[in-house]
């Protein structure tokens, strides 16, 4: 062990001791300074991730953990998904989403014609992303021991149709979510696939998590947008990206707060993922009325009345509750 890592170590025990209310700045044995002032605010620890990982991950919003999913797993996901494109299997409660180029009236055959998978929690085979060990123990480290999978989604980016609307704009996730805090809050995505900037990989403003939850709605975009993909109103168009090219089986864990899209996919093939976000149980959910969330709140209410017939007793929260599992430990508030 390197006295780098040795020191790290020391420095964060002291600040996890702290509260939070410790302020350290270092360098490293290998002449490496640390400038920016350090608040473990983001990371447990747990004795999973790395000094280096938790640092990083307070100062950059996201961690990248190579080969973490086996292909076996991924290709298990893979087939049910072309089974829920062929409709050989029916999921309670799943919304299957197509492109908006793709018009109601047009026939497009099986995974061709379906963008999105929302809400999997019923399909016990997909559902398995959510409850694999190696996920969880990283998903701790950022909610804590009790861990409720609260949203979860296989994205089939398709390629762009030359309207650009295979581009998913730059958008926080904490818009769609009326659970707090923030900090308790962190997405699983895994690539089941190679991810590369042609066919349209994640795009995040490293750091953009130390902000608040700004303002989101539709982009005037010329060829139109996809139902919900809402996006950012302003954002500094010259902060520092990051593409995140991965490989098959590669996750990103971020913060609901950090700012992130995805671009065009300019090839022929589909560009898949798979992803749960996850809460701590002792999150709490908040009323958005009144606030930039209302906007998705009333999408979301509009799309539960047309998909299952309930009227306008069910609120934006109940949604959540329903759609809420736990995958480990008590639930508690949520």
């Amino acid at each position: 062990m390197s006295r780098a890592t040795d020191r790290l170590k020391v420095v964060l025990n002291h600040l996890d001791r702290s509260h939070g209310a410790v302020r350290a700045s270092f360098t490293s044995a290998q002449n490496v300074s640390y400038h920016h002032p350090q608040v473990l605010q983001y990371t447990l620890d747990t004795g999973v991730l790395t000094p280096e990982q938790r640092l990083a991950y307070e100062e950059n919003g996201f961690i990248l953990i190579r080969k973490l999913v086996s292909d076996q797993d991924i290709d298990r996901f893979r087939k049910e998904f072309e089974r829920i494109c062929k409709r050989e299997v029916k999921v309670p409660g799943l919304v299957v989403m197509r492109d908006v180029t793709i018009a109601k009236s047009e026939y497009v055959e099986g995974e061709k014609a379906v963008t999105k998978l929302q809400d999997y929690q019923e399909d016990p085979e997909l559902f398995r992303y959510c409850i694999l060990p190696q996920i969880l123990k990283y998903v701790e480290s950022f909610t804590g021991p009790n861990i409720m999978a609260m949203h979860t989604m296989l994205i089939n980016k398709p390629p762009d149709t030359g309207k650009k609307t295979s581009r998913h704009p730059m958008h926080q996730d904490l818009h769609y979510f009326p659970f707090r805090p923030a900090d308790r809050i962190v997405c699983s995505w895994t690539a089941m696939e190679k991810v590369h900037r042609g066919n349209g990989c994640l795009v995040v403003l490293p750091g953009s998590h130390h902000g608040t939850l700004l303002e989101h709605d539709y982009p005037q975009w010329e060829g139109g947008v996809n139902k919900m993909y809402h996006g950012v109103r302003d954002y500094d168009p010259n902060h520092p990206r990051v593409h995140l090219e991965m490989e098959k089986g590669d996750t990103v864990f971020f913060h609901p707060l950090l700012i992130h899209g995805s671009g065009m996919n300019q090839t022929d093939g589909f560009r898949k993922a798979i992803s749960c976000h996850y809460a701590s149980s002792d999150c709490y959910y908040i009323d958005v009325k009144g606030t930039t969330q209302e906007i998705i709140s009333n999408e979301v209410k509009e799309l539960a009345a047309k998909k299952y017939g309930v009227d306008d007793s069910v609120t934006f929260q109940d949604t959540w509750a329903l759609r809420g599992r736990l995958v480990q430990g008590d639930r508690t508030s949520m």
